[in-house]
């Protein structure tokens, strides 16, 4: 019977099923050991594993990062917290020239198997430096998987799946939604990188969206089937390796593309999306592809403001009924 848990305890309960597996996992960051991490996700961990397995370090991002890389390196399988991703703008040179090049570089005899997790996006009025969805900037560098679940269900599966995968995973979460509620199948489970799901069916119109957004689709989606409009709404889950399939076949049935996201618009995701959407199934559109984006600033500490900078429910039922002329 699947349970119901919240973000956080799914992303607890994955890292603990892999610890407990695999002795070569362990836990390193800032305060993820005897404060249980910034958003509680390391709850009980080092009662359970110990301060061997779970590290408490300085505020070292470039450093601890590093040290994770070459443990990666060493046959470990260390999983980096990073109290927030823009902290992680800090450990990029290790991030970019070591874990994603090493494997390369060394002409395949080395290898980081290793995740780099923590929150990212905008939470409620933490203001410009603690507020950004720096996704694409990690989708751009190859030797790199992005990842960034919106449910409980796909954030333990997807968890799993990158502790034991051999490269690199950056694996995002939002900040918003570690509170949120939702069923998680029991026992022994994972959900294989780079594999879309269609969490709303429809025939009218595709939304993409990911992360916290994919609620903010789901929310209008819903709200536009009472005006009769059916979409169906598409979570990547994987950002890098992208499911373009899953994508193009919904659009083939649709003929009309919203794609939505909260990073900013110039060289976002959705960028990416709709051109190879345009490249792979241009001839099944019935309408050019509408992006919902973040506003191109930094994220405003006023309330109206940061409300106004991120998509809502309101921009996706506008973005609809454009693509379909009826906006």
């Amino acid at each position: 019977m699947p349970t119901e848990l919240s973000y956080r305890e799914a992303l607890n309960q994955a890292m603990r099923e892999e610890m407990r597996r695999d002795p070569r996992v362990f836990l390193i960051g800032e305060e993820v050991g005897y404060y249980q991490g910034a958003f509680k996700v390391s709850k009980g961990f080092v009662e359970e594993f110990g301060p061997q397995r779970v590290l408490d370090t300085p505020i070292t991002e470039a450093g601890f990062t590093g040290l994770a890389i070459g443990a990666a390196m060493a046959g470990l399988r260390p999983i980096v917290e990073l109290m927030t991703f823009n902290f992680g703008i800090l450990a990029l040179d290790q991030i970019v020239n070591n874990a994603a090049k090493i494997r390369y570089m060394s002409g395949g005899q080395l290898s980081v198997p290793m995740v780099i997790r923590g929150p990212g996006s905008a939470a409620h009025q933490l203001a410009a430096q603690h507020s950004q969805s720096l996704e694409a900037w990690f989708c751009h560098v190859p030797g790199l998987k992005v990842i960034a679940p919106a449910t409980p269900h796909d954030a333990k599966g997807l968890l799993k799946s990158a502790i034991r995968d051999p490269n690199p995973v950056i694996f995002i979460e939002a900040q918003l939604l570690y509170g949120t509620k939702g069923e998680v199948g029991d026992g022994e489970y994972t959900i294989p990188i780079g594999r879309a799901e269609v969490k709303r069916r429809g025939q009218d119109v595709t939304i993409v969206a990911y992360s916290k957004m994919l609620l903010v689709a789901l929310e209008a989606a819903e709200e536009l089937s009472k005006e009769g409009l059916q979409a169906e709404v598409i979570d990547p889950r994987t950002l890098k390796p992208l499911d373009l399939t899953a994508i193009v076949e919904s659009v083939k049935k649709t003929g009309r593309l919203v794609i939505v996201e909260e990073g900013w618009r110039f060289c976002g995701l959705g960028a990416q999306i709709a051109d190879s959407v345009y490249a792979a199934a241009f001839d099944y559109l019935d309408a050019p592809i509408v992006r919902v984006t973040g506003e191109d600033v930094p994220m405003p500490y006023s309330r109206p403001l940061e409300d106004a900078a991120i998509p809502d429910k309101a921009r996706v039922m506008g973005a609809v009924k454009r693509v379909t002329y009826r906006g």
